[in-house]
């Protein structure tokens, strides 16, 4: 039983999708990971999107790759953001995981990430794309909300704080 940010509870169990104005993530898009390199995380992430909403996971993969040569997206703090525009999307997707073990990420502050927090959006999504990165960035930056996730007990508890945080800001 999960509890909302208003006192109401719900199972999580029936729920298997949030949605923002932003982005959506599916339940099954959250995971509790043990990695041991970035590149297994990214390929980790590309195979989650891949399962959950339907794309080819080598697109998905060379998406976020080709974005990644371009600077990490080791956002801080123990946070990384991957993130792509590719096709086959009507709207921006997530997926997220949270790591046993922290792992080096070339992150801004050059410390190790303990969740990467992936964003997929669609080609010709720029503001709302940007938008989606901004909200997530929001989010991860809360650290109040970066312990609740880690301190979660397992990747529905993970998703019942992600969903609630979304309906917070929805409301």
């Amino acid at each position: 039983m999960a509890r909302r940010r208003d006192g109401a509870s719900y199972h999580i169990h029936g729920i298997h999708s949030a949605m923002s104005a932003l982005f959506s993530i599916d339940q099954q898009a959250v995971r509790v990971i043990r990695a041991a390199s970035k590149a297994q995380i990214l390929a980790t992430l590309a195979e989650r999107f891949a399962s959950v909403y339907a794309l080819d996971s080598a697109n998905v993969l060379a998406g976020i790759l080709d974005r990644e040569a371009l600077g990490s997206t080791g956002f801080g703090r123990g946070v990384a953001i991957p993130h792509a525009r590719i096709g086959g999307l009507v709207r921006p997707v997530a997926a997220f995981l949270r790591l046993e073990q922290p792992v080096e990420f070339d992150a801004a502050d050059g410390m190790p990430v303990d969740c990467g927090f992936g964003l997929l959006s669609p080609v010709q999504a720029g503001a709302a794309h940007l938008q989606a990165l901004a909200g997530i960035s929001r989010m991860m930056r809360d650290d109040r909300m970066h312990a609740r996730l880690m301190a979660a007990a397992d990747a529905d508890s993970i998703f019942a704080q992600l969903v609630n945080v979304i309906d917070r800001d929805v409301a």
